[in-house]
């Protein structure tokens, strides 16, 4: 390491020019100077700061070595003010002065100030410094001794009056505490209470001395207390938490939660416990009751998802081997027309009423009531002998209900679908049952009202699997698993092409390619069909625009089918006019078929989207003619251009060489209808070309089917276009 100074270091410490200006040589001795203490002693100052104090020092050395008369007395507050800036290591001491009795008389010589009698003065200064050093670092010494002395007894003092402040503060703290405190001996019994414990045990605080304090909880809980206090003696965990119950003489239940320390002695050696008791009974009774809250239908008072959730579990622990356990799922029929029409408060008392009788009833078989939700109710069996026991159960629940409930003035009389599961426990859980229970429910109101069904595993099966599907259904469509199919639309007088008839096909991964019966009717159950729809209509007239825009007027037709309740959503014209403006495809080109109830609301009165669409300019078809019945005079009334007509009787026309006369009037009757309101009818489902010469001869315009065209992609329409016409109305292949 060089340890010359550089050129700023100089520039920073030398002092102005001029007068009382350092001489250079001067400073580079003090720079020596302070490079042989460092190290020896922490200095309180930067090093520039240590050598401008030790260039000030070498002056006043330098001075007194040359001073006359010689007086050493200047060195010897040199050595005190060595010590003053913490050089008090006796090695800072040595090197000072071998540097000093070796460099200072050569350094006086090259300053021009050499002193008589060199060498003496020399060892006098030495000697001097020395003493003056040693002084300075005694009395520092004295005054730290001095200084501990003092805060030794200090701190004797205030650790003795802060003992006597404890002692107060304990006994106050232990008197006045709200918190029961005890001391407790190794062997658990109490030597010392405070009168917080007669007061939380009901008792005084004499008569608890000498009890164990496993006598301050009841027998249930004593394990619990005593598996702490035995973890804390023997010194396996320093303190203990643990809530309690205790009977009192006058049987008041008494909640405290006992938390637990050791307290050792001098040597460390465990002398007692101190244990607190707490009183949390309130806290213990609000919890009850929010859990209770929490699990009760606020409506009904029955036992709400929840508990229901809780008690299955336990009706459900496999123990013993042979257990089985009975589920009785409730759906009140028609309850949303009271609602409706009585008002929600009669709805609600009509629900409590059922809820009353219900309860009843699982009192007497020892089950549980529950109430899932609206107006569905469980009743849960534990430890069932099989299915027939649940029959007088059920059939008992739906008569209770079945009796008449007198209202607000008005006389009710309900009744309700039940689906019934019973079987082991062994195999099930809980959501299991449930599902199972509901699947049996859906097959009940399938059946009618008021029917009860016991579970069948084949017939749920079947219908879970239509849950799974309407399940899957938003999951596929994201996914791209539905895609359009056309079927060619054909005259039956020459076989030209009518139109392009779109058809909505679910390339499901398990089961396949999926026909609109598959789902369509899931989706409209699920509110899915919106979306399907909406996505139909948009790939529809997507498919539709690009032919238009590769064919021109060769392009078809296309027409679509949209079920009735999409046609009723109001956002159905917006939507509309959003696809055809984004397609660029012409209102004019499209067919869209609808059910024919869906063309009237409630009251009869024609659906404002009707006309809406009709201005657009599409073209309506009914859908499935005549098979609802509808008053058809009010047809007159809308812009529909033709109908649609399916069904076996139209499949039935081929079945013998002498067609069914009831088949032939049926189409008869429908055709007839659909021409004297100036439509034109369209079959569907014709296969064959004695079924489509027969409706040609019964005035059937055009049809569609296996006899019309088999299906096609959206970019085969071209090969669709020129495939052959066989067969078609009186024409041969």
């Amino acid at each position: 390491m060089n340890d010359t100074p550089s050129e700023a270091e100089r520039s920073d410490t030398a002092a102005p020019a001029g007068e009382g200006t350092p001489d250079p040589r001067v400073a580079e001795f003090a720079r020596q100077w302070a490079r042989t203490v460092l190290g020896t002693s922490y200095v309180p100052m930067s090093r520039p700061e240590l050598w401008s104090f030790l260039e000030e020092r070498t002056e006043r050395l330098l001075s007194a070595l040359a001073a006359e008369p010689f007086d050493a007395g200047a060195a010897a507050e040199v050595g005190a003010d060595l010590a003053g800036v913490h050089l008090v290591d006796p090695l800072a001491l040595r090197r000072t002065l071998e540097l000093l009795g070796s460099r200072l008389p050569g350094l006086a010589r090259e300053l021009g100030r050499p002193p008589a009698e060199t060498s003496e003065r020399t060892v006098g200064l030495l000697a001097s410094l020395g003493e003056g050093f040693v002084g300075a670092v005694r009395r520092r010494v004295l005054a730290d001794q001095d200084v501990i002395q003092r805060a030794v007894r200090q701190a004797r003092d205030d650790a003795e009056e802060a003992l006597r402040a404890s002692e107060a503060r304990f006994r106050a703290v232990f008197n006045s505490s709200a918190l029961g405190i005890a001391i407790v001996g190794l062997d658990g019994l109490i030597q010392d209470v405070n009168d917080s414990m007669g007061v939380i045990f009901r008792t005084t605080g004499p008569e608890l001395l000498g009890r164990h304090v496993l006598e301050l909880c009841d027998a249930e809980y004593g394990d619990s207390l005593r598996e702490k206090e035995d973890e804390l003696v023997a010194e396996v965990s320093e303190r203990f938490m643990v809530d309690v119950r205790y009977t009192a003489p006058d049987e008041t239940l008494v909640w405290t939660q006992v938390s637990g320390a050791l307290v050792r002695d001098g040597n460390g050696v465990p002398e007692y416990q101190v244990l607190l008791y707490a009183d949390v009974t309130d806290r213990h009774l609000l919890y009850e009751r929010l859990n209770l809250q929490a699990s009760t239908d606020p409506l009904t008072g029955l036992a709400n998802r929840t508990r229901l959730r809780n008690r299955m579990e336990e009706a459900l622990s496999p123990v013993p081997a042979d257990r089985r356990v009975g589920i009785c799922y409730f759906d009140l029929d028609g309850f949303k027309t009271i609602n409706d029409s009585l008002g929600h408060p009669i709805g609600d008392d009509l629900l409590l009423a059922v809820a009353r009788r219900m309860e009843a009833v699982a009192e007497r078989w020892g089950a549980l009531a529950a109430r899932m939700g609206g107006d569905e109710f469980v009743l849960l069996v534990p430890d069932t002998e099989g299915p027939r026991g649940m029959v007088p159960l059920v059939e008992r629940t739906l008569e209770e209900i079945r009796r008449p409930v007198r209202i607000g003035g008005h006389e009710l009389k309900a009744s309700a679908s039940a689906g019934v599961v019973e079987q082991p426990v062994a195999g099930t859980d809980a959501e299991r049952l449930l599902r199972e229970a509901d699947i049996t429910l859906y097959r009940a109101k399938e059946e009618g009202k008021a029917q009860w069904v016991l579970f069948d595993a084949e017939r749920n099966s079947a219908a879970r699997r239509r849950f799974e599907l309407s399940a899957k259904m938003p999951a596929a469509l994201d996914n791209n698993e539905f895609f359009v199919q056309y079927r060619p639309v054909r005259r039956l007088d020459d076989g030209g092409l009518v139109a392009m008839h779109a058809e909505l096909r679910w390339d499901h991964p398990e089961l396949g390619e999926l026909t609109p019966p598959w789902f369509v009717e899931l989706a409209e159950n699920t509110g899915m069909i919106t979306r399907l729809s909406n996505w139909l209509l948009r790939q529809v007239c997507e498919h539709a625009g690009e032919w238009m825009r590769r064919l021109g007027e060769r392009a078809p037709v296309v027409a679509v089918d949209l079920s009735g309740r999409y046609f009723r959503d109001p956002d159905l014209v917006n939507e509309f006019r959003s696809v055809l403006a984004d397609s660029g495809m012409p209102a004019e080109r499209l067919r869209l078929g609808v059910p024919e109830d869906a063309l009237f609301d409630e009251v009869g009165d024609p659906v404002d989207t009707v006309e809406i669409v009709r201005e657009l300019g599409a073209a309506l078809v009914i859908r499935d003619f005549g098979a609802r019945y509808t008053d058809t005079r009010r047809l007159r009334e809308l812009p529909v251009t033709s109908a649609r007509i399916a069904g076996g009787y139209l499949e039935r026309l081929s079945e013998r060489p002498l067609t069914d006369p009831l088949d032939e009037h049926l189409v008869g009757s429908v055709v007839t209808a659909a021409r004297l309101l100036n439509m034109s009818v369209v079959a569907g489902g014709v296969h064959t070309r004695r079924q489509a010469e027969r409706l040609h001869e019964m005035g059937v315009h055009a049809v569609q089917g296996d006899h019309a065209g088999e299906p096609f992609a959206a970019m085969e329409v071209e090969r669709a276009l020129a495939a052959p016409v066989k067969g078609v109305g009186g024409t041969s292949s």
